[in-house]
């Protein structure tokens, strides 16, 4: 589902990632975890191509790009890509002057150019699914941060990505928000949505992941199971980053 080989990302002097080799496999959640700035968000932005690769080889279903330096792509490939990609951010990103149906609708509407009732049926099956149907007339300000957040991922999922990619969904929650957007993607996990999250949500990462990266110095420095990572990690550097999480 996703390919990623010696993918390279510079902001001006500064190298962010220094090659990395990535697949993702259909129906499964990949959880990219590692210590802040160690390129994590950037990787996932690289994905979908809101940080465009200094060089290397991406594909996303049946899009695929090669990166090198000097060499352009056009917004049409660009966006061709991103198409089957879906992002959620740690920020809800909601149109505020918007109904949380309206939300949902617009992306169908502007982008996919479905018909005002097909986008409708769709942001209602959604709203449903994420437990907020009957929230659809509100306005992002009458709703909680974990109830935005789950507005956010009906709205990326109304878009019928074949990859779903969240950068720490939960990190402006409290705790107990968190919960509510976290069975949502629990469920769609089971439900076999192919799914990258950034997140330091330990607890998260060993009961939902098929697969567990862990990310250090714009490096993946080991990845493999959630038993394996968390029970017998190989590299000394895992070992100290999970010695000093509580989660």
């Amino acid at each position: 589902m996703i390919k990623i080989k010696e993918l390279y990302k510079s902001f001006g002097e500064a190298q962010i990632l220094k090659g990395i080799n990535l697949e993702v496999a259909k129906g499964e959640t990949t959880v990219i975890i590692g210590p802040s700035g160690s390129g994590k968000t950037t990787l996932l932005r690289c994905i979908n191509l809101l940080e465009i690769p200094t060089s290397g080889f991406v594909s996303v279903a049946s899009k695929a790009l090669a990166f090198k330096e000097g060499v352009q792509h056009t917004q049409k490939d660009i966006i061709e890509l991103r198409k089957n990609t879906g992002m959620v951010f740690q920020g809800f990103h909601l149109f505020p002057h918007m109904t949380v149906l309206e939300n949902v609708m617009e992306g169908q509407i502007t982008v996919l150019k479905r018909s005002k009732d097909a986008a409708r049926e769709m942001a209602l099956s959604l709203l449903n699914k994420v437990g907020l149907k009957e929230k659809s007339l509100a306005y992002p300000y009458q709703l909680s941060g974990g109830q935005q957040q789950r507005v956010a991922i009906a709205r990326a999922m109304a878009m019928e990505p074949a990859v779903l990619l969240f950068d720490e969904p939960t990190s402006a929650l409290d705790p107990e928000l968190a919960v509510e957007v976290l069975k949502v993607m629990k469920d769609l996990a089971q439900e076999g949505m192919t799914m990258v999250v950034v997140t330091h949500k330990m607890s998260f990462a060993r009961d939902v992941a098929n697969k567990v990266v862990f990310v250090d110095g714009g490096l993946i420095l080991e990845e493999g199971s959630p038993e394996q990572i968390f029970s017998n990690p190989k590299h000394e550097r895992t070992k100290l980053f999970l010695s000093m999480l509580d989660d």
